[in-house]
Formats: structure tokens, sequence, C-alpha cells
């Protein structure tokens, strides 16, 4: 006893077993110590035509495939795609319409970027379709109360398999591969707001408290015209063959700096003083001083990352890299004549003429500000590979029709892409009456080879699935090819109208998906996404005031039967000579009354 007395106390007076626990509790958390390379963040700016500013944040967090313990990467996220065994997933939010035609391509090749509303899509492991749709089901509700967004309305009405377009962005074993089944869902009508940007932000490590997380404020990301965020989780591994969970959240944002800046000086919208416009000289059949015809975008309008986004970059998140490229955490892309102040305390780095990145301050603010340019410097833009318009023809509530125009600006290449369609079940194609030409009216076959090359089609069933569109196609090198056809509008019950019919329905996006050239023969993958507008689709729908006044009307001529049948009932009739004087008060004062009309009469009289 007395040695297991000195054993236990030892020779300074403390357990050794709490002194070897100590010394296993860190040898644990120092091999769990993050990576710095666990984590990157990135902030690239490039001004656009038109007084606008392309913000793009860029954030990568990894974590352990198979574990249950995360050190950087969100453990409520990891939990979900457990349970619903899902392998690889992808969410959209966006809001607002992209203008290809001034801005050019979209940032990421449209890879990081939806369409309008929500957009999900995931490969989910399953032995069977059912099962698969099981636990899509459930991805769908945990997603639903984790982004406090209304993920759990993508039913099997608005759920789709694609065959073409989305294919695995990860590292996946040949025996997982096998079991993987691709979903599709959306919902175009979901409004995008700050209760999905919070659950968002609390995803990254830092929570927005530091780093360029914190210039991400909702009345500024919402004020854009145009903005994005994405969550993309993959499996990624290297050539040893270690496999890590890669999770890249994105947001991208086109900015009004004109409207930023008077939002500044004024939070009350008013117009711009006469004095301060910029009129057009050139209109000589203007002869008076309050008339004027303004010219925008003549000088480059200086401005500052506090004056955007309201605040400047407050320190650098503790776990990203200190040193190297990825150290660079903010970059801008402007001409190099386009003067840029940073700072005290930071560090630039020209890569390119175009291009400058920064290495912003561990403890202190980073601030940039650029002054004023006169006259404006033209930004060089990518052009997209493809222009793309969808919009509805035909009139009436009973039949329409779909066209889209693809126009290709290459004057040497041809563009093959994949085009996607997901409709309502009310919304019925006829395949027969599918047509893509040259010009709208020219030929459907181009060297020999037809326009639409493969079709896949799933149709719809009433109220259990929608219409499943799927087409690989190519525009010819500077060709515009014209596709239609024509659908049918199904009749729904009174019940199935949303609060408010007469606005519409929201049709999801068409996606388009361009694939690489070289290898179309073989394995034809994505190199780039596209999306069109959402369409609004009007409905035959009835008038539901008329219930409502079919209930007045009964209701009034039902008082009136009931209560004269009532009346009737209950009323007891006797001549008027047997009816009894009132005595007491009530009849000395009645008489009284009927004795003073009398004399009143009687004297007008």
């Amino acid at each position: 006893m007395k040695r297991l007395a000195e054993l236990h106390n030892g020779p300074f007076g403390f357990p050794i077993v709490a002194l070897l626990l100590s010394l296993l509790f860190s040898f644990t958390m120092a091999s769990q110590t993050p990576s710095e390379h666990d984590y990157l963040e990135r902030l690239l700016l490039r001004p656009l035509p038109g007084n606008s500013l392309l913000a793009s944040f860029v954030f990568k967090t990894n974590g352990s495939v198979n574990a249950d313990h995360m050190l950087l990467f969100p453990r409520s996220l990891n939990q979900v795609l457990q349970a619903s065994s899902t392998r690889e997933l992808h969410v959209k939010f966006t809001l607002g319409r992209w203008n290809a035609e001034e801005h050019g391509a979209q940032p990421s090749q449209g890879k990081t970027a939806g369409g309008t509303g929500v957009e999900l899509w995931a490969w989910v492991e399953a032995d069977d379709d059912d099962e698969a749709f099981a636990r899509w089901t459930t991805l769908t509700n945990a997603l639903s109360g984790l982004f406090c967004a209304s993920l759990n309305f993508i039913d099997a009405t608005r759920t789709i398999q694609p065959v073409l377009s989305f294919p695995p962005a990860g590292d996946h074993l040949d025996a997982t591969l096998s079991r993987l089944h691709l979903l599709h869902g959306s919902l175009p009508r979901e409004p995008v707001c700050t209760e999905n940007l919070t659950p968002f932000l609390k995803l990254l490590p830092c929570k927005a408290k530091v780093g360029i997380s914190t210039l991400l404020d909702g009345h500024r990301l919402f004020d854009a015209n145009w903005q994005s965020m994405s969550i993309d989780v993959r499996p990624v591994c290297d050539s040893d063959g270690d496999c890590k969970l890669e999770m890249e959240q994105t947001v991208d944002m086109v900015l009004d700096i004109e409207r930023s800046l008077r939002r500044r000086d004024s939070p009350v919208p008013k117009p711009r003083p006469h004095d301060q416009l910029v009129c057009n000289a050139t209109k000589g059949y203007v002869h008076t001083d309050d008339a004027c015809f303004p010219l925008d975008n003549e000088a480059d309008l200086g401005w500052s990352l506090s004056e955007i986004f309201g605040k400047a970059v407050q320190g650098t998140c503790p776990f990203g890299v200190k040193e190297g490229v990825e150290a660079q955490r903010v970059c801008l892309e402007v001409p190099e004549a386009r003067q840029v102040f940073i700072s005290v305390g930071s560090k630039e780095i020209k890569l390119n003429p175009h291009l400058r990145c920064f290495v912003t301050p561990e403890n202190g603010n980073f601030d940039m500000v650029l002054p004023k340019h006169e006259p404006s410097i033209a930004t060089p833009r990518e052009q997209p590979l493809l222009y793309v318009e969808r919009s509805f023809t035909g009139y009436g509530q009973e039949r329409g029709g779909v066209q889209t125009i693809l126009k290709n600006p290459s004057l040497t290449d041809p563009v093959d892409f994949v085009y996607l369609e997901s409709l309502p079940w009310f919304m019925k194609p006829y395949i027969h009456t599918l047509s893509a030409k040259i010009n709208g009216n020219g030929e459907s076959e181009v060297e020999g080879k037809p326009l639409i090359q493969e079709t896949y089609y799933r149709p719809a069933l009433d109220r259990r699935r929608g219409t499943h569109l799927e087409m690989r196609m190519r525009v010819p090198r500077n060709e515009t090819v014209v596709m239609t056809y024509d659908f049918e509008k199904a009749v729904l019950r009174y019940t199935e109208y949303p609060p408010d019919a007469n606005r519409g329905f929201d049709i999801a996006p068409a996606i388009i998906a361009l694939l690489e050239p070289t290898n179309l023969a073989t394995n034809p993958r994505p190199i780039s996404y596209l999306r069109t507008t959402s369409l609004l689709l009007y409905l035959p729908t009835p008038d539901f005031s008329m219930p409502y006044n079919v209930i007045i009307l009964t209701s009034t001529v039902m008082a009136l039967a009931f209560g004269s049948l009532f009346n009737l009932m209950v009323r007891r009739f006797v001549p008027a000579d047997q009816v009894p004087r009132l005595g007491g008060r009530v009849g000395r004062f009645m008489r009284a009354v009927k004795g003073r009309l009398r004399k009143g009469k009687a004297k007008t009289e």
C-alpha cells in the first residue's frame, strides 16, 4: 500500500496519472493541429464597364474523409453529409442577372454560380434509385434547416437525374463511383436574403470576425446588381493516395460604385444636382438650362474598400498561410496606369501589368484607395464562349412555346455543349415540335451533322415528377442557332395555386454545360457553365373571389329566410283591442308623450 501511494502521489506531490494524461492529451492535440494549408481565403477585385466592381471571395477549408472529429471543416455540415451518404455536394444561392454582353464571361467560368434562386445537386451513394431518393430527401431537409432556406420543398416534382451535364468533380474510388447517384433540384422562386448569409459565414473557421470575410455585410451584398453564394464539397486525393474533404465557399457580387458612394453621402436616395451632371453637348435641339442628356462613365470614379463595403479588412485569419503565393489574400485587376494606395504595413506584389496582389497585415486593418481617373480606362474582359437568351412565345391560356437563341461569337471554332432543362409537370412540351435551325429559318444540319446530336427525354407524370430534357448540341462558328418547341399548359386544382396566383409560376433557368473541344469523342467534360434567366409562366387562373361572393350571398339569403320563418313561428297575433294597457310609470309616460304630440299637432293646425 505504501508503494502504491508513492506511485500515485509521486515525488513532487501531484498524481503521476494526471501527469501522464496531460502528456497524452498534449501529444494528441499536437498531432491534430491543423496545417496552414488546410485553409485559404482570397479576394479578387475587378472593375467592370459602367463603374461597376466585381468582388470574388474564395474560402477553401480541408477536412478528413470519414472522420468524426473535424478541426477546421464545419462539424454541422459533415454530420449532414454522413447521415445522407453524400459524397459530393454543390449548393448555389443566386440573385440578379449577369450582363454577359457588358461584363463578359462569369467569374470562375460560371462553375461557382447557379440559376436564379437556389440550385442544388449532389452525388449520393446508394444501392438503387429509391434508396438514393430517400437519402436525397434527408439531405434537402437537413440543408433546409442548416441554411434557413426552403430546400425541403425540392420534392420528386422538382428533382431530376442529369446524364451529361454534371460529372463528378471530386476523386472517387471505382467501387464507390459505381454506387453514386446524381440528383439535381432547384427553386427559382426562392428569395436569397440575410438569413442565408448568416449560416454561410458560420461555416468559416474565423466566423467573419477577422480576415477578408469581415467585408461580407448583408446590406452591401444584397444591394449588388448580381450576387452568388456557393458551397462545393468534394473529396480530393493527391498522387500518394491521401484523400481529404475539400469545401470551397465562394461569394461573387457586382457592385455599383456610384450607388455605393451615393449611399455614403446621403442614406436617402436623391437625384444628382444639375450642376454635377455632365451633359451631352451634341444634342443641339436642347436649348433650355433645365434639360440635360447626361453622359455616364466619362471617368473612373474613385473608391476604397471602406467606402464600398462599409469597413476595411480587419486583421488576418490565423489559420491561413503566412508566406508564399497563398498569403496574398487580396488581389486587384486594374490597368497599370491606375494608381492604387494601400494601408501602412501592407505589401504589394505585381504579378503582371494588370494584376496586383497584396499581403495584408496580420493584426492591423487593410484598406485600399483608388483615386478618380479621367478619362475612363477600358478594362480588358474575357469574351464568353456562347451567348444565350430564352423566352416564351405564343399567347393564350392553353398552349405556348419556348424559344432559345444561342449565338457563337467565335470566328474560328464551333461550340459543343449540353443543354439541360428541368420543367414542372404542368408544363408539358411537345417533343415532335422540337427544332434547332441556323438563324431561325435556315438549315438544321451543318456539314452533314445535325445541330442536336443527342437527346435524353424523360416525360412528366402529373403531380409525381417533372420533365427532364437534356440535349447535346453544336453551334457553328460565327452563327446563331434558334431552338424552339411548343408546350401545353395543364389546369391545376384550386388548392395547388400559390397565394399570389396571378403573378405566375417561375420556371427554372436552362443550364448550358460547354464541353472541352479536345475530348469530345472519348470523354466530354464541361469546362464552363452558363445559365439563362428564369421565366414566368401564366396558367389558367380561376376567379378566387367567386367562392367568397357565393358564401356572402348564400349567408345573406339564409339569414333573411331564417329570420322571417323564425319570426312567424314565435310571434303570436291577437286583436288590437285585446292588448292589455300598459300600467305603472311606463304607461303614464307613454300617455303623456302621446298627449303632448296631439296638442302640438292641434296647434299647428
